[in-house]
């Protein structure tokens, strides 16, 4: 083959290599090769970059890969084979193609983009998949996804066996960004054949992700993350809206901070000798109670008998009786009290 341009030459050669045939027009694969951090512009001032042959070769991707699952595995249901192509045009395989066929040496791009952007291979190679498209049609993108792809450098049974938990990649996103993820049950119905049919929705943050349906809870749940996860990364607007109902969550659940409890232990259990001073009488008290019911005693005759040699003299009331006396009694008394005393 003659080539137009002797300095496309080295290009030509490496696409050959990749696809297996050579460019009709060079410029759709030039254009699916220029990332948009080259900022280049045509005459008009519009951009120019890989991102719309990009969009084409999605879709491409996804009607040749799925042409191709369905008459790879026959009899398989439509969740089987949802999961195989999925898996197949999922971002880190397409990544690894373009990784492995060399296609990443071709890209034109800033150096700071080229490191720090992951998914610039599987961009590129979804934009080749539409310069093909654009180039020779239809027919060809198939023929190299089917020999070039499929047949040489992927093997499609072991990848369609190959479990892939995005549930769980989903998760331990949210478990690292400290954000609230729920599944919610939309719907539970029963399809044509009466197979039971699960639709799930992750809602991360109270926001709602997308929606998954399934044969069973675990594949709808696995679809709903896997789209969900796509989201997050092709959509930022997304990712603000669940990180601003996050700030606005924990902003809600701040309280006041409460003052430290004190460690000290209660020790009301045991009893201060002041607080038994006040509450128990003093002796000085006691000893007044007691002469108190000592004189009851004597007056109604349950003492001693006037016996009692703790009793004072002074108060000494044996002689008083209570018999009724005569008037010549009291003044016999008296005289004879009279009499004593002066002989004293």
């Amino acid at each position: 083959m003659k080539l137009p341009f002797r300095k496309d030459k080295e290009l030509y050669l490496s696409l050959y290599n990749i696809m297996g045939f050579f460019p009709r027009d060079i410029s759709y694969y030039k254009l699916a090769l220029m990332h948009k951090s080259m900022y280049k512009r045509n005459s008009k001032g519009k951009p120019v970059n890989n991102e719309r042959l990009e969009f084409l070769g999605d879709a491409i991707l996804d009607a040749a890969v799925g042409d191709i699952v369905y008459r790879h595995f026959p009899g398989k249901r439509e969740g089987f084979l949802t999961n195989t192509r999925s898996k197949l045009v999922q971002r880190d395989t397409l990544n690894k193609l373009a990784q492995e066929m060399g296609l990443n040496r071709l890209i034109l791009s800033s150096g700071r983009s080229s490191s720090h952007n992951s998914y610039m291979g599987g961009n590129a190679f979804e934009a080749l998949v539409g310069a093909i498209y654009l180039d020779r049609g239809y027919d060809a993108c198939m023929e190299f996804m089917r020999k070039r792809i499929l047949a040489q450098m992927i093997n499609i049974d072991k990848v369609a066996y190959k479990e892939v938990n995005f549930k769980s990649k989903l998760i331990e996103w949210s478990q690292k960004n400290r954000v609230r993820i729920d599944f919610k049950i939309v719907s539970q119905e029963k399809d044509k054949t009466g197979s039971p049919v699960f639709c799930y929705q992750v809602v991360i943050e109270g926001i709602e992700g997308c929606s998954g349906t399934g044969y069973s809870k675990k594949e709808s749940q696995q679809l709903a993350s896997r789209l969900t996860l796509e989201k997050l990364r092709k959509e930022p607007q997304f990712i603000d809206l669940v990180f601003a109902a996050k700030t606005e969550r924990t902003k809600m659940e701040e309280t006041p901070v409460q003052n430290v409890p004190d460690t000290d232990n209660a020790d009301d259990f045991i009893v201060i000798k002041s607080e038994i001073d006040d509450d128990t009488p003093r002796r000085d008290s006691l000893d007044d109670e007691e002469d108190r019911r000592g004189d009851r005693k004597e007056l109604d005759g349950s003492g001693d008998n006037g016996n009692d040699d703790t009793l004072d003299d002074e108060f000494d009331l044996s002689g008083i009786t209570a018999r009724e006396q005569s008037r010549e009694d009291i003044i016999a008394a008296a005289e004879k009290a009279a009499f004593e005393q002066d002989n004293t």
